[in-house]
């Protein structure tokens, strides 16, 4: 795609009318960006009403003419019940693959890491905006973001626009996509558990078999306004069994001595690729602010970005410390499988978490359909009967996570293989690729922001390919061991 103008030459005017001639920002917004579309106003992971519109050719999926805009507390509660999720419960064996010690340390250095790109994705997306002006009809979300940094950097990656903002999606789909696998093998774990308390013993694969059905029940609901209750009582489950994992192994707990301080050096990536699972919500943060009454209000120091981060560490921390501090190296992939099985408490605590897994499903699930769905009607295209055409493309995709969640039973491995594949590249690699070439075509790229961006980068493709080859080794030898 080449964008300059006649003369090779580009001026803030000309620029910003190329940029809408041949990219038709209008099919930008139109084109579901669903990576951050969905995660926003009333409820804190969809946006109900403008994501249908942009799903069938409205404007981008938010902005700042929400009908719905938030308060500061509003936002930070929404950023809180966004961040927390199965991811937390996994904390405990990625403290495990660092040790007591190096774990909360590290966990520090990529919270702080993470928070920054996403400084550098907000900061980007108002360039954009800035260059563009009048012509962007809308704000634009990640994926979009991506694409535009592109088509209004330097000549030489103006063509790549159009292939970043594909990649950004597919990483979405994969990250989304593979929270589903995780999801069926945490609710299937935990009510297995349960139900073996009361005598029925069944194997992980037919609660996983047995579960399908609700779940894809619950993929067939297009209109998600009537899960937005649910939603509700997800967040209220969640916030009750962190608070009662918490009390319940809290008790009992071993000398700090009995603990590895730093674990092996080969673990490492298991912990990197944990730990990235749990902190990545990038494709939150700009539908987030663009929502807020008072958008400034967002990233400015005690704004709801840092505030909200600062809070949701602290209980990454506190829970991960606490689980290898209580269980040692038999902590599970989900704290909530170590928990007393016949106690009362720690099965109404296994319950109530897989109830809330279990209801959110269908709103992690609607993000990778709302990117994939409109780009097979277009390739494949008008059906006959479209509502019909949509319920079995879900059916399959929802087919192909539980067949994956069947083939790896093994959450914790299958949680770090998540966030080394495709969290990393989102919550890292992406932001320091579009900061550098924001900085590059505004003359702007000094040696610091050069390196720091080398870095990032650096610690993402690190920890991206080095997090994937010990998840899959380590899923290879369980699988070989029979396990």
């Amino acid at each position: 795609m080449d964008l300059h103008t006649k003369n090779g030459t580009d001026t803030p005017g000309s620029l910003s009318q190329t940029i809408s001639r041949e990219i038709s920002l209008k099919d930008v917004g139109a084109r579901k960006d669903s990576g951050c579309g969905v995660f926003q106003s009333k409820d804190p992971i969809v946006q109900l009403d403008k994501d249908i519109e942009a799903r069938t050719g409205g404007d981008d999926v938010h902005g700042s003419g929400s009908s719905h805009p938030t308060s500061y507390f509003e936002t930070l509660m929404h950023h809180f019940k966004c961040n927390v999720g199965s991811g937390i419960f996994a904390l405990g064996d990625a403290f495990k693959n660092a040790g007591l010690v190096l774990a909360p340390t590290l966990m520090v250095f990529l919270g702080i890491i993470c928070v920054h790109a996403q400084y550098i994705l907000l900061k980007c997306n108002e360039e954009v905006r800035r260059r563009l002006g009048s012509s962007l009809e809308a704000s634009p979300g990640y994926a979009t973001t991506v694409e535009l940094c592109f088509a209004t950097g330097p000549l030489a990656v103006r063509k790549y626009s159009v292939f970043m903002r594909k990649s950004v999606n597919l990483f979405l789909c994969i990250t989304q996509l593979g929270f589903c696998c995780v999801y069926f093998v945490f609710i299937s774990s935990n009510v297995k558990q349960v139900m073996g308390v009361w005598g029925v013993d069944l194997d992980l694969h037919v609660h996983m078999a047995i579960m399908l059905v609700p779940i894809l029940l619950s993929t067939w609901i297009r209109n998600l306004k009537l899960l937005v209750p649910l939603s509700s009582l997800a967040n209220v489950l969640i916030v009750f069994g962190y608070v009662a994992t918490i009390y319940v192994i809290s008790h009992d707990l071993p000398a700090i001595s009995e603990r590895r301080y730093v674990a092996d050096w080969s673990q490492l990536p298991l912990f990197f690729g944990t730990a990235i699972y749990a902190f990545e919500g990038i494709a939150l943060v700009l539908p987030l602010k663009n929502e807020m009454i008072k958008p400034k209000n967002f990233d400015r120091p005690l704004g709801v970005l840092n505030v909200g981060m600062i809070i949701v560490g602290c209980m990454f921390i506190a829970i991960g410390f606490l689980s290898y501090l209580r269980y040692g190296e038999e902590v599970a992939g989900s704290v909530t499988l170590n928990l007393p099985e016949k106690e009362l408490l720690s099965q109404c605590i296994k319950l109530a978490i897989s109830l809330s897994i279990l209801l959110t499903y269908a709103l992690q699930f609607y993000v990778p359909i709302g990117i994939m769905w409109p780009e097979f009607v277009h390739q494949f295209g008008p059906f006959n009967y479209p509502v019909v055409g949509e319920i079995l493309f879900r059916t399959t995709f929802c087919l192909i996570t539980f067949i994956l969640a069947e083939v790896i039973p093994q959450l914790g491995l299958f949680i770090s293989l998540v966030g080394a594949v495709s969290s990393s590249a989102l919550a890292l690699i992406f932001p320091a690729i579009i900061e550098i070439v924001i900085s590059w075509q505004d003359a702007k790229l000094n040696k610091f922001t050069f390196f720091k961006d080398i870095v990032i980068l650096g610690i993402g493709f690190l920890g991206c390919f080095t997090g994937t080859y010990a998840s899959i080794a380590e899923i290879i030898h369980v699988f070989n061991k029979g396990e």
